[in-house]
């Protein structure tokens, strides 16, 4: 997994300012709202975000009085953050530098598209070492038909690694780390591909629930 993380944050370091002025899709706002109102009604107010890009969700989520951790693998996504007040760190999702049950929550949009299924269950596990017993996870990912391959971008010859599932196939991964408690899907506006957004919320397991 090495070398695809070095691939992936050479690519978001050259990526950082172009992303840096995009905005989300409305549906990820619309989730991105819904799940800060569900930490709310939880009492729910440390969450770490795994992949923080640039830091817009993060920005998001701390405007309307959550706390904020985040991690990625660019260096450039890290000082983007941080610019913005963001407690960000470059790390893999892989070894996420924090004690067991830190956080209260965690979202993560677009990042677990870079693990290979083989190292599937490996990322789950360590993001729910992180979180209290009972945490909600937001999932965001583009999938589609079951496909794991490079892709280099036109502009800049730099190569990624993407792993797109189909929502079965989604659902049967996430399933051992907990209850899926929402899946929804939209397609992808901006062109005609086959792909389209999955979004999950998934339920840690807690062994003290009544």
């Amino acid at each position: 997994m090495a070398n695809l993380e070095d691939e992936l944050a050479s690519f978001y370091d050259l990526q950082a300012p172009q992303r840096a002025a995009r905005n989300p899709q409305p549906q990820r706002i619309q989730r991105r709202d819904d799940f800060a109102a569900l930490l709310n009604s939880e009492d729910r107010t440390a969450v770490l975000e795994i992949g923080t890009g640039t830091g817009q969700d993060a920005s998001a989520l701390q405007a309307v009085g959550l706390t904020v951790s985040g991690i990625d693998l660019s260096a450039e996504n890290v000082r983007h953050c941080r610019e913005r007040g963001i407690d960000a760190h470059q790390a893999s999702l892989f070894e996420i530098p924090f004690e067991d049950h830190t956080f209260d929550a965690a979202w993560t949009m677009s990042t677990l598209l870079h693990v290979p299924n083989a190292r599937f269950d490996e990322a789950l596990t360590e993001i729910v070492r992180v979180l209290h017993p009972g945490a909600p996870i937001a999932i965001g990912l583009w999938g589609g038909p079951d496909i794991e391959q490079h892709l280099t971008h036109s502009d800049i010859k730099l190569k990624r690694f993407f792993s797109w599932r189909s929502d079965d196939h989604l659902r049967e991964l996430l399933e051992p780390h907990g209850t899926l408690e929402r899946f929804e899907i939209w397609p992808d506006s901006d062109s005609d591909s086959e792909l389209h957004y999955q979004y999950c919320l998934l339920r840690t397991p807690n062994p003290n629930a009544p």
